[in-house]
């Protein structure tokens, strides 16, 4: 899917404050032809690392950035939002989690499974 993605600029916010607009503007800027290594491929540096799991998963977290409100944590899992949960004014607004995989199954093969499987991403 060809796209282009430039992170918004200027004053008018599109979430509920400021901290939440700077996550919502920096997965939107990591994927910005001028810095992204692949952005048509979600690829932000590294040859894998990606900004989010698929499309899906980015207009979704973009999506949940916009209509979180301030005391709440989104929550994203190896590219993908899981929750949202009630929090307070001073916790994080985004807990990320990237291929968190207990040690017998940490193979680059079983990795690499899992990618295909569409179940995570390297995430950076």
């Amino acid at each position: 899917m060809k796209r282009e993605i430039h992170a918004p600029t200027g004053t008018k916010l599109h979430c509920k404050n400021w901290l939440i607009e700077a996550a919502y503007r920096m997965i939107q800027n990591n994927l910005d032809p001028d810095v992204a290594f692949d952005p048509d491929n979600l690829i932000v540096y590294g040859g894998r690392g990606k900004a989010a799991r698929n499309w899906d998963c980015f207009d979704a977290i973009l999506t949940s950035l916009s209509e979180l409100n301030e005391d709440e944590t989104l929550l994203v899992q190896s590219g993908k939002p899981v929750g949202v949960f009630k929090s307070h004014t001073d916790a994080p607004r985004v807990l990320i989690a990237n291929t968190n995989i207990v040690p017998h199954w940490a193979t680059q093969e079983q990795f690499d499974q899992y990618e295909r499987d569409g179940l995570m991403m390297y995430g950076q």
